[in-house]
């Protein structure tokens, strides 16, 4: 993660609006807290190589063209967390620190026997399961071709690749070819101010999304989520879609988690709830890997990914208009003192042989 600033924004959440905190100061005092930080020179780099204006946005929304579309790590395979900086100095979070930490207190445990789905929180990813970027993807994919006079094959497996994997490397096989890579920069930038672009237009959630949010604020279950997105974009999008009162958090580029199992972690620190008590909603499978090393549920969203890729989850559904609250209580039934362990094989028994214990020959 850049800059030193770990989880930050979790011990204190910053406004949607600017990726830094309001201050009282004036603004040289700002901008020398910035020098310290480490944070002038690379704004003046990603502005420059961008054609940012003086506020550092291009046509209005701010982009950050080398961590998009980068295939991120699962993270947490050995319940590793993140880290976060205190007055008292650096502390690591992980998975078990997270579960212990969070325990619900006694008037909290009192309330949550009364009403038991308080007790969850709702982890949602956003590509694909808020809303479909494979069009989106697809889309600006199509437009960078068309401006460089290229063609897209049609063919399944270039669909497909263009949809799931790093814009390096379908860059390489799409457009570039044998060409010189110091054009690589230049059509990464231009394709995430393409795709940035096509997400200012997005205005429609995946079918049953907004009818399952609202079923679960009924039930005052909290909800997250998680992109690797700015928070800009995210609020402006969410607010089109008519879904932003749903969200209690955000988790976006600005937090600065590292893998996308510390993406969750962050989620549920923000929804003050133990992971082991979250449940997540992924299309991905290395989502639902994460989701599980992190000790939270998975629900998968089948589409973008076939169902048999999907067998991990802990659930599989075809769109949301399959859930209900109960489907949420039924995943957390059978979590116990044995869940999860392995089975033990039971071997029948073969009658034990008969023994001799007088001598019968004379």
């Amino acid at each position: 993660m850049d800059c030193g600033l770990r989880a930050s924004s979790l011990l204190h959440p910053w406004p949607p609006s600017s990726p830094f905190p309001h201050s009282p100061f004036p603004s040289n005092l700002r901008l020398l807290k910035m020098k310290r930080l480490g944070l002038v020179k690379q704004q003046i780099l990603v502005r420059n190589a961008c054609g940012f204006d003086e506020n550092g946005s291009g046509n209005g929304f701010p982009v950050t063209p080398n961590k998009l579309f980068v295939q991120e790590a699962i993270g947490a395979e050995y319940g590793e967390g993140f880290e976060t900086f205190r007055l008292d100095g650096p502390m690591k979070v992980d998975v078990d620190f997270l579960n212990e930490r969070l325990q619900e207190g006694f008037l909290k445990r009192i309330r949550y026997a009364m009403k038991p789905d308080e007790a969850y929180g709702l982890i949602f990813s956003f590509d694909n399961v808020v809303a479909d970027t494979r069009a989106l993807k697809l889309i600006a994919w199509k437009q960078l071709a068309s401006e460089e006079g290229k063609e897209i094959p049609e063919d399944g497996e270039m669909q497909r690749m263009m949809q799931y994997a790093g814009a390096d490397h379908v860059l390489q096989k799409l457009l570039l070819g044998d060409e010189a890579e110091s054009e690589l920069d230049r059509l990464t930038l231009r394709f995430s101010q393409l795709y940035y672009e096509n997400l200012l237009r997005l205005d429609r959630p995946m079918d049953g999304l907004k009818e399952w949010l609202d079923a679960v604020s009924t039930a005052r279950i909290p909800c997250a989520l998680v992109s690797s997105l700015n928070r800009r974009s995210m609020t402006e999008t969410l607010d089109r879609m008519g879904l932003k009162k749903y969200f209690q958090a955000i988790v976006t580029e600005e937090d600065g988690m590292e893998s996308i199992a510390h993406r969750f972690l962050s989620a549920a620190v923000k929804l003050d709830r133990k992971p082991s008590k979250c449940v997540v909603f992924e299309d991905d499978p290395r989502g639902i890997t994460a989701a599980h090393n992190c000790t939270m549920m998975a629900v998968a969203l089948i589409g973008a990914h076939p169902a048999y890729n999907l067998d991990q989850a802990d659930l599989a559904v075809a769109s949301f208009n399959e859930l209900s609250v109960i489907n949420l209580r039924r995943l957390f039934a059978n979590k116990g003192s044995t869940f999860m362990e392995l089975q033990k094989q039971i071997i029948e028994k073969s009658p034990p042989k008969r023994k001799l214990k007088i001598d019968t020959i004379f």
